[in-house]
Formats: structure tokens, sequence, C-alpha cells
């Protein structure tokens, strides 16, 4: 939910108070009620109701009373349930669907890569590839769950006995998936991508709701966001330090990126802000799908590199990793034509990374996706570019560096995307049966 817009109806209270005591617990447990009152500001009665209902749905345990030294009755500490309610990630590519399964813990427990050969502009067949997806990874949720019960215990993050385990591991739910693609995804119910144009869709889909319509059953929460944002969001955290703002640009299907401006992703008003690949770098530059000239995806992305270095049947005949593979070969050999489309690609990046920064003031500019790989390469070009504008106003401290995550970086960013949303809305988790609560 946003802070920002408080919820007004009494369900919606009662949903957001229920994600207060739970993200306090994910992130400081275990702790006793009265601790939990006085962290979230809620009454002690209120807490103690929101915690049975945390407890019913799987969610919390009650550890054995623990004597404090003062008077009064001990305390007994709550903790989270990670296994219960498990979030995933699916990574949209021209070639695969990259997925990966977590606990409320934040831990990554299954993960696996389905190539498809999907057409451009068939929404509605990569639709059913995702859909097919997650229906795989409900049907092995039992098996999923008991590694998260299992890391658990032997993390010390949870004593209980084998058969405890085993049972409660069997309950565990898929209480959210998350789809990270290319392209601006709207903030409606539907989870609409606007456009995506590396997919050859130039008109809006509801995703969303095209992969929740093919799920049977009991069907998970369903979640869209731009896989760039994801990223820049994980990247900002994995920098650990007192940033305030950070601007990803990625190369993967085309060039993507995103905007953290005091630790929130920032959209603009109609979701696509962050998208640096349509930032026009020339006047009059060749033609782009987005109807402008010059854009940096046209110097910089995948496609115009291979080409450029002379890769371009590679890439068409065996992919983008096996060209990029063959690429960073020739860059290692020194080889004039690969250096050259590499210096190409720096100096446009360059522009846009001028451009961007004087708008934002960001302190970090983070290069991801094939970028990284490149970055020893692209370095030069683009330290020299910006050597000016530091000259200029040295204090700015502007940062140019590779990912950290590497090609995880979206798979972690979405990941973080579902847990955060289903520790502030636990109501997506269903009560346990009637009989098969956890231990009080």
């Amino acid at each position: 939910m946003d802070p920002a817009h408080p919820p007004t109806d009494s369900a919606a209270i009662r949903r957001r108070n229920l994600g207060l005591v739970l993200r306090h617990l994910a992130d400081h447990g275990p702790v006793a009620r009265t601790e939990v009152a006085a962290a979230t500001g809620l009454a002690h009665g209120s807490v103690t109701a929101l915690v049975a209902d945390l407890t019913d749905r799987g969610l919390l345990r009650e550890d054995d009373a623990l004597r404090s030294g003062t008077r009064g009755r001990p305390g007994r500490p709550l903790r989270l349930i990670p296994s219960r309610a498990l979030v995933a990630a699916v990574q949209v590519t021209s070639e695969h669907l990259r997925v990966a399964v977590a606990d409320l813990a934040g831990e990554m427990l299954w993960r696996d890569t389905v190539a498809h050969a999907l057409a451009p502009g068939t929404p509605r067949a990569m639709a059913d590839a995702i859909a097919g997806v997650i229906t795989r990874i409900i049907a092995a949720l039992p098996e999923i769950g008991i590694r998260a019960d299992t890391s658990a215990a032997e993390s010390g993050a949870d004593a209980r006995s084998a058969g405890d385990h085993d049972t409660l591991a069997a309950r565990s739910v898929l209480a959210r998936v998350v789809i990270a693609m290319a392209g601006p995804v709207g903030d409606d119910a539907a989870h609409t991508v606007l456009v995506a144009p590396d997919f050859g869709w130039m008109e809006p889909v509801r995703l969303g709701e095209l992969v929740a319509r093919r799920l049977v059953g009991a069907a998970p929460a369903i979640d869209v966001v731009n896989d760039a944002n994801a990223a820049a969001l994980a990247e900002f955290h994995a920098l650990n330090h007192d940033s305030r703002g950070l601007v990803l640009i990625e190369a993967g299907t085309g060039i993507g990126g995103g905007v953290v401006l005091d630790g929130r992703i920032h959209t603009g008003s109609h979701g696509v802000a962050g998208e640096p690949g349509h930032i026009p770098v020339t006047i009059d530059g060749p033609e782009c799908v987005c109807g402008a000239r010059g854009c940096l995806v046209l110097y910089t992305g995948p496609e115009a590199v291979f080409e450029a270095a002379g890769l371009q049947d590679r890439l068409h005949r065996s992919g983008s990793q096996a060209a990029n593979a063959e690429l960073l070969t020739l860059l290692r050999r020194g080889d004039v034509r690969a250096l050259d489309a590499l210096d190409r690609a720096a100096r446009a990046l360059s522009v846009a990374i001028l451009a961007v920064t004087a708008l934002l003031d960001a302190d970090e500019v983070v290069l991801g996706g094939l970028l990284a790989d490149w970055f020893p390469w692209l370095a030069p070009t683009v330290e020299a570019r910006l050597a000016g504008r530091r000259a200029l106003a040295g204090g700015l401290g502007l940062g140019v560096t590779p990912a950290a995550l590497g090609a995880d970086g979206i798979l972690v960013g979405a990941l973080g995307f579902a847990r955060r949303a289903v520790l502030s809305d636990p109501s997506v988790v269903p009560p346990l049966p009637v009989g098969a609560g956890t231990r009080r």
C-alpha cells in the first residue's frame, strides 16, 4: 500500500495494520507483542488481534516464553514463518523466461530458465507460456516449501521438529507472482504493458489479466513491472550507501533503464520515465520504431552493437548469449571492428548519461545487462566524455559503475517487489484449514 495515500475504509485499514505487524517481524523478529506495539504505534489489544489473524494464516508462530529478568509475565517471542507464503518472479526476454521462487525471508529457493521461440507481436502466446511456468511452480510447491523450511532450520531462524517442518511446508502457497518485462507498465488493475517495441507489441497489452485468465484454481496475485525498474531498485539497495538517486541503463532485449529517487522508483506521469533507450543522442540519426530519430538503442542496443561488430548473422542464428560470448572474445583479442563498435556505443551512451544526469542530478549511473559485460571497453570513452562536466562541477561526484548484481538484477528486484507486496498485504495468504494452525 502506498504510504502517501493512506487507506480510509475499515478493510483497507486492517490490511495495512496486518502489514505493519508482519513487516516489523520480518525485519526485527523474533520479538514480543509489546515490542511490536511500541514499534508500530498500534494498541496492544489491536496487536493481539492482528497476531491471531496472521497466526491463523500460518504466517507467524509463538516461541516458548522467555524470562526477561523483570517482573511480570515472560514474553513469548513472535516469529515469521517464511515458508508459508512463497513469491515468484518471471523475467521475460526475447528468447527465454527466467524464473525464480523465494520465501518471505528473501531467500531464493528455486530457479529455472525456459526457452521460447515466440514470434514478435504474439502477447497471447506469451501469456500462455508464462501461465504454464506458474502452473509448474504451483505443482512443485510442497517440494519448494520443504526446502525453505529446511533452510530456515539449518540457519537457526526456526526451531521445530522435522515433522513440523514437513507438515507446514506442505501448506506453502504461492502468494504473488511478479512478471518483469521490457516496456512501460501502467498502474491499472490489468497491469497493462503500454508498449513493448522489442517484442513487437505496439499497442497496450493487458498482460496481467491475460495471464490470470489462464490460471485455474486458487491463483496467486499477479503483478507486472518494468524489468529495468525492478533491476534499478535492486541495484540501489545493493549499493548499500547514502546515495539518494540512481539511474540504471541496461542492455538486454533492447536498452532499458530505471530511476530511483530517495529510495523509490520514479515512473513519471504515464509509467515511461527511466526509458533511456529512446533518448535521442543525435539530431538527424536513423528513424527508430518509437517515432523519433537517433535514439540511444540504435547505437548502443545489443542488435546495433552486434551488427557493427559483424556478428549479426551469429545473433540471428544462435541468439544473443552466443553473439555476446563471441563479441567478448573478439574484444579481448583486440579486434578492430569489435573495438570500434564498442567505441561508437560508448560515445552515444555518454550523450545519454550527460542528458539524464543534468536533468535528474543522480549520484550514480549503473550500467547493467550486456553493458556490464562491455564495461571495460565502454568506460574509457564514457569517462573521457564526462571529464568536462566533472571539471565544471566537481562537487557532483557522479559515479558510473557496472551493475553489482549482474544478470540476476531483474530477478532479484522482481522477487523483492513481490516479497514487499505480500508483507505489506498479508490478506492475500488464505487462512490455514481449521485445526492446522501453528503452535501457540
